[in-house]
């Protein structure tokens, strides 16, 4: 047998019968570790956001009886719904709300711009006293800006009387009391937002600020030209958090304006959220409120989707 037909042959079978060397094959266990790690989150999840929302949906088509009797309802609770003018007028109500604390935004942009100057000393103080109020409790909050709200001796009302303004009673009176909210919304969400812009800020070299003053652009062009486009991703961030809280709107405003009982701006003033609290809790329609929780739910979804969808055309990505 010459080389070349002693290189092309196959190997020798083995002993074992098999030809050629062979490894061993390791079992491992690698599945059921990332089951056992991943299984409670996923089971959590399951138990308290995905099965309470297909419980909800299935009550949006019932009524319920006075002795807790349910009968299928079909349509009739959405009917209902967007028949009723409480509806739109708290839709309008959230999406004013939702419109002004989106304000907020770019004036958390502009602050934690100023707050990573180089230098600037205190920076993290004055970081820690705008987060504050994000972590306040609602109700310590509200008990505060009542009292700055008032229509008699709060602060509000007291400076706008140097400028020979007559304030009005803003917690009682309808249009100005969800403007009220929304203001204390946008001072309690202003922190969050300028927080997670701060650490986006971290992120961009600061190679090109150094080129950028060595071209002579000032200040303001940087933060036109390179602040603002590559912060865009955690303005994109804050915008959807934002957004989603604004529709979620409830605790603050009743903790502020109260109950229909004590407040006669109040029906004039609800939010979705507490339009669905209205009729779960205290005319105890829970067929009706559930309707009315699928339909905040599809319009924050919708939302979601929305600003998702036109993301590409003002994110910066690369």
């Amino acid at each position: 047998m010459t080389l070349a037909e002693r290189t092309a042959a196959p190997p020798a079978p083995s002993r074992s019968g098999r030809s050629g060397p062979t490894t061993p094959r390791r079992r491992t266990n690698d599945g059921w570790w990332a089951l056992v790690f991943v299984g409670p989150l996923v089971l959590g999840i399951g138990v308290f956001y995905i099965w309470p929302i297909i419980q909800t949906a299935g009550f949006s088509f019932t009524s319920f009886g006075v002795f807790g009797d349910v009968a299928f309802a079909g349509m009739d609770n959405f009917v209902r719904l967007f028949g009723e003018s409480e509806f739109y007028l708290s839709l309008g109500n959230t999406l004013l709300y939702t419109a002004i604390v989106l304000l907020g935004v770019p004036i958390a942009v502009l602050l934690a711009s100023l707050l990573n100057l180089p230098g600037l000393r205190f920076a993290s103080l004055y970081r820690v006293l705008f987060f504050l109020p994000y972590v306040a409790m609602p109700t310590a909050i509200a008990f505060v800006w009542r009292i700055i709200f008032n229509g008699d001796f709060g602060l509000v009302n007291y400076v706008l009387g140097f400028f020979g303004i007559e304030g009005p009673y803003w917690v009682s009176t309808p249009g100005f009391a969800i403007l009220a909210v929304a203001i204390v919304g946008l001072w309690s969400s202003l922190g969050f937002s300028m927080i997670i812009l701060a650490a986006g800020l971290k992120t961009i070299p600061p190679e090109l600020y150094e080129a950028a003053s060595l071209d002579g652009a000032s200040r303001w062009r940087q933060f036109r030209s390179i602040t603002v486009p590559l912060l865009t991703p955690s303005i994109f961030f804050v915008t959807i958090i934002t957004v989603i809280a604004g529709f979620q709107l409830f605790d603050l405003l009743y903790a502020i304006l109260g109950t229909t009982a004590t407040n006669a701006s109040l029906p004039k003033s609800m939010s979705l959220v507490y339009y669905f609290y209205q009729a779960g809790f205290v005319t105890n329609e829970k067929g009706f409120a559930a309707a009315v929780a699928m339909i905040i739910f599809v319009i924050i979804g919708f939302v979601t989707f929305l600003q998702f969808r036109f993301q590409r055309r003002w994110v910066h990505s690369d």
